[in-house]
Order: C-alpha cells, then structure tokens, then sequence
C-alpha cells in the first residue's frame, strides 16, 4: 500500500517541527516528503512531488498560504488529484467562518494534540472517499473566491482609495489617472501600470495595491492581473474552456484564472 504524501509550509521553525513532530505521533503512516519555509518553496516542492496532502501557513515570506493555493489550484495537472488543503493560522473568528464553509480544515496556533488528531482523522475520511477527491479543485476554487478579497482588505472602507497613480517612465515620474489604467500587471518586484499609450513600474505588491483600488471597477482575474473593467472589450474561450479578457486600447489577451473565473460565469 502506498504511503500518503505530505508537504507542510511553515517559516517558523519551531512550529514547523512541532507540527512534523505531533503528525509523525498521530499518523506514522503519513509520509512528510518535504517542510517548506515559505510559500515560494511550497508550490514549487508541491508541483514536484504532487503529495496528496498540505498543510499551509496563511501567513509566510514569499507568498501567503491563499497565495500558494491559487498558484497550486491554477497551475495543478488534470490527470492527479488535488491534494486536501489544511490551512494552519493565527486568525481566529473571521477565518474559522470562513474556513468552515469550504476548506478541508483549519488549525488555529498554537497547535495541539487534540486538534490536530481531529484533523488527521478528517483527512483520513476523506482519503477514504474516493468519490469526494475530484470536487477537491472546485471546493478550494470556491474558497478562495470567497476568502482573497477579505484577506486583501477589500471591505474595508477606512482604506484611502487611489485617483492617481505615480509611476516611473524611464528617468521621469508620470501622473496617471487611476481611470485611464487598462490593467495591472504584477512583474517581481514592481507592478507594471498599462495604459493604452504606455507602461510604466511602481515599486510594490498586487496585495498592497488592491485594497487601494475601487473594487467595483477594478476587479483581480488572475495571481499576476487586475483589470479596469471600463475598458472591458469582452471575454473569450478557448477550446481548452480557459477564459480571456480583451481591454479597448490594447491587444494583450489576458488570462483568467480558475479561481476568478466565477466573476464571468454569465459569459
């Protein structure tokens, strides 16, 4: 009988080895193939070994938790099973809402025995459950459809919204009108501001920028993408079923994720 695989993603060491501890305890059976110590390191590892459970930190260097499940929920094969995601966070009363209604589980630090026995014995059950892996990819789709706009403090209306943008163009410094964006495109470390004359960089992270922006016209469709919906020509399908969003002013398709996808369901 073959071993199920883990990954755990945890960039604090003691609570890394505590948690490799307490599953080796409860679950000898589990093989812990690899402990990443960001969230870089975990889709990375994920997309190597393809294990059939993970254990996420919400909060790492390099991507958050919600960050590695898009990219692993994005970029997963078609032909292995989504692996059964348990999130591992400080947060207490907003996330364990949330988390109840689609997430395989959660665990609130500081982790312990109890806790986590109860949730190897979910996994278990599910593991179990032949017929409940393949809806896995959709339940972390729907989960993450609901939780990254929270997390991004989209609803938070103490947050200053942008009318302006100040971008470097070269040696120059260039005002933009936050209206006459086309899109957003995350690039490292910078984000390139495209208008439908000309690019231009600024130096911080789609997470830090969404809350700053109007979301009722500036919608996220992908880890790497925020769209002006202003300038939204329409959307296309390829033969695969993967959406494309075409803007006014620019001939750059730009691809929609699985996890964004719902936002044009009615297309």
């Amino acid at each position: 009988m073959n071993k199920i695989r883990a990954l755990i993603a945890e960039d604090e060491e003691i609570l890394s080895f505590t948690l490799v501890k307490t599953l080796e305890k409860l679950w000898p059976e589990l093989d812990i193939a690899y402990v990443a110590a960001n969230g870089v390191e975990a889709v990375n590892h994920a997309l190597k070994i393809f294990p059939e459970v993970i254990f996420l930190d919400i909060k790492m260097p390099g991507k958050t938790g919600l960050e590695v499940a898009e990219e692993l929920a994005e970029e997963w094969p078609g032909d292995k099973p989504f692996p059964l995601i348990v999130f591992v966070t400080a947060y207490d009363e907003f996330a364990i809402q949330a988390f109840e209604h689609q997430a395989t589980d959660y665990v609130l630090k500081p982790i312990n025995d109890a806790r986590i026995a109860k949730t190897v014995q979910r996994l278990q059950a599910k593991l179990e459950d032949k017929q409940e892996r393949p809806s896995e990819l959709e339940r972390m789709i729907a989960q993450l459809g609901q939780l990254n706009p929270a997390f991004a403090g989209l609803n938070n209306p103490s947050v200053e919204r942008l009318t302006m943008i100040r971008a470097a163009v070269g040696n120059q410094i260039r005002m933009i009108p936050i209206g006459e964006v086309l899109y957003f495109e995350a690039t490292d470390k910078y984000i390139n501001v495209v208008t439908a004359d000309q690019s231009s960089l600024i130096r911080m992270s789609l997470r830090e920028l969404l809350p700053q922006l109007d979301q009722q016209l500036f919608w996220q469709i992908h880890r790497s993408y925020i769209v002006n919906t202003q300038h939204l020509q329409y959307a296309s399908r390829d033969e695969t079923g993967k959406l494309s969003l075409h803007l006014k002013g620019s001939t750059q398709k730009l691809q929609v994720s699985r996890v964004y996808a719902h936002l044009f369901k009615q297309m």
